[in-house]
């Protein structure tokens, strides 16, 4: 009997820890798809699908990920499993539509298209029929990013924005506060200087003195900037100025470089030009890859696509560089690819005006394989590009969060920073106590339903009684919570009307213990014949007895319902005709006229709470496996 308690509180543990760690997987998918790691992410939702946690959900980002893949046949696949799903987003039915023209199954397209437009979604029809390319059509659906306020642009220029350590670095022209002022005779503004700020800064005042201290900045162009994760070497794109003197071209072009500095006594010194610079040509724009292994930056150096293309170099162990290499024509096109950024992920953003966009220079996140080879491309849609120059792109370890620069009509000055924000995944919270003693109820079984009581996702409560589960926003859901010797607690919940910025909702349940008598002498168990769960008449008298009791007697009495069987048949067997016992119990209760809302439960054990050794290792008459096939009724309240 102990091995048999150990290995059932065995099984119940590795439930718990599978359904956090299933938690635990949503969050890692849901993160990777914000970052774009679309393949990595896929992976993910596969798991979960299979293990049934919150598989609908996951099924729908699983249809995004294979979209934005590139990959029509797959997202096709698992789009029409998603508009089968009830209370699915109509934005769905438009996705859908768009993976069927990707596969060009144009009827069946325009089917779903139409159903769209009944649903309520409207389309830009000219778009849509112009648009060969699927996944921006899909991924520019909806508005992905929101933008919000920088309380520190000037009416100068401002762009390159790069967060590290809670400090904020940019490129600017602005001069407030400097007596010597040099003009940049292109667009008649000072040159560009680097700038940092105090993330958590409220006030809006950042002038020379929050120029970045030490030997970086120059009478000439600086900027922008890119900093190793020890915060101590700084990569960043300048004139080609050295030893006080501005170099020039044939042309009479000063080329910009790429240097790199090292932070000494909290001042940026030791300037040192990078070696695959040339006076020829202009190097700008570096960017780290997450392990600092290789640097990416544009360059308009020879034997490119056109204009300026993206490469990357790499840095050795030794801190030497290798071969810079062009990305390639996925990335770079006969125009001007700019101001590349990698993410955490390994994902690359940059800017262009080669590619199809909304005007001139466009935002643009990178899709790569599962070997990383990167496979195709997003415009990253309204309000992050516009009709005018949209460019350095910067995104925080949240994948949620960032920066990037515009032109656009509406600014402080002539390019201004932006702070966008993604609407964050929402998550329904809470911990589940015991209402008498107030202490968490660790293994609790937290169900969660749609409006139609389909379940959606199910997990236990932590060893603190606390659970989350991530949810739609503009959906209703039902919570059920259940635990042994508790009375169960159910709850309609929205999240219709929830603030885009809000990321979870919390609630809070305080369960009844059951008062147990089991069995008090007001009621006796019923038996069933072998192999039956028919009421027998001899029984009647009893349930008779126990209607009698409940509704003349105890007129607040609740009880629950537990059927039994002896040992004989399979565990599976048995546990089907236990529960068509209770089945049967319950039913004559309520045919009789108890209230069902006074009979909180009806379940079968199997042959799980036998009476007696007869487990069949033993010989037992028929007289001693009939106490085992029985209903018992439990009294949960008496008042």
């Amino acid at each position: 009997m102990r091995l048999k308690n150990n290995i059932l509180t065995s099984i119940i543990l590795f439930a718990s820890f599978s359904a956090l760690a299933q938690y635990g997987s949503q969050k890692k998918a849901d993160n990777l798809f914000n970052k774009f790691s679309f393949v990595n992410a896929a992976q993910v939702y596969h798991n979960l699908i299979e293990k049934d946690f919150n598989a609908d959900y996951a099924t729908r980002q699983l249809a995004d990920s294979y979209a934005f893949m590139r990959n029509p046949d797959s997202a096709v696949v698992y789009y029409k499993k998603v508009v089968e799903q009830p209370n699915v987003p109509i934005a769905y039915y438009y996705n859908y539509a768009q993976a069927l023209r990707g596969i060009k199954a144009y009827k069946e397209s325009r089917v779903w298209l139409k159903r769209y437009k009944k649903a309520g979604g409207k389309i830009d029809n000219e778009k849509f029929l112009k648009d060969s390319d699927f996944i921006n059509s899909i991924f520019n659906a909806k508005q992905q990013y929101f933008l919000t306020e920088v309380n520190f642009n000037s009416k100068y220029s401002d762009f390159g924005a790069y967060e590290h350590d809670g400090h904020i670095y940019f490129a600017s022209s602005r001069n407030e506060g400097v007596s010597t002022k040099h003009i940049y005779g292109w667009n008649e503004e000072p040159f560009l200087d680097i700038y940092v700020t105090d993330k958590s800064a409220n006030d809006s005042i950042v002038d020379h003195k929050s120029k970045l201290k030490g030997d970086i900045n120059s009478i000439y162009h600086e900027g922008p900037i890119t900093i190793t994760k020890d915060g101590k070497t700084m990569y960043f794109s300048r004139n080609n100025y050295a030893k006080n003197v501005l170099e020039k071209d044939e042309e009479g072009i000063s080329n910009l470089k790429i240097y790199k500095a090292s932070l000494i006594e909290n001042e940026w010194t030791n300037i040192e030009e990078l070696p695959f610079n040339n006076n020829d040509f202009s190097n700008g724009h570096p960017a780290l890859n997450n392990d600092e292994t290789k640097l990416f930056f544009a360059s308009n150096m020879p034997n490119g696509f056109g204009g300026t293309d993206i490469y990357h170099v790499d840095i050795n162990s030794d801190g030497s560089f290798g071969t810079p290499q062009n990305l390639g024509n996925i990335v770079n096109t006969d125009k001007n690819e700019r101001f590349p950024f990698i993410n955490n992920e390994g994902v690359l953003f940059f800017a262009s005006d080669g590619h199809p966009g909304l005007g001139l220079l466009d935002i643009f996140g990178t899709v790569s394989d599962k070997n990383n080879n990167i496979i195709s491309i997003l415009n990253l849609g309204v309000p992050v590009n516009s009709s005018k120059d949209d460019f350095s792109f910067f995104m925080n370890e949240d994948g949620l969060s960032g920066y990037f620069a515009s032109n656009r009509n509406g600014g402080v000055g002539s390019d201004d920073i932006y702070a966008y924000d993604r609407i964050p995944q929402l998550k329904i919270e809470g911990s589940i106590t015991d209402v008498t003693t107030n202490e968490p109820i660790p293994n609790a079984i937290v169900t969660l339903l749609d409006s139609n009581n389909e379940q959606i996702a199910r997990l236990e409560t932590d060893e603190d009684g606390n659970y989350e589960i991530n949810i739609d926003r503009d959906t209703d859901y039902v919570l059920n919570i259940k635990k042994d010797d508790y009375i169960n607690d159910t709850r309609h919940v929205t999240s219709k009307g929830v603030e885009n910025k809000v990321t979870r909702i919390t609630e809070d349940f305080n369960l009844n213990r059951v008062i147990k008598v089991t069995p008090i002498t007001e009621f006796y168990p019923i038996y069933f014949d072998f192999n039956k769960f028919d009421i027998r008449r001899d029984d009647t008298v009893e349930l008779d007895r126990i209607v009698n009791l409940m509704m003349n007697i105890y007129p607040n009495m609740i009880i629950k319902i537990e059927s039994h069987t002896d040992s004989r048949g399979s565990s599976e067997y048995n546990n089907k005709l236990s529960l068509d016992r209770a089945k049967a119990t319950y039913k004559y209760l309520i045919d009789k006229g108890v209230n069902p809302d006074r009979i909180t439960e009806y379940k079968g054990s199997g042959e799980q709470k036998l009476l007696n050794n007869c487990d069949g290792t033993i010989n037992c008459t028929e007289e001693e496996h009939q106490l085992n096939r029985r209903t018992q009724f439990i009294v949960i309240k008496m008042e």
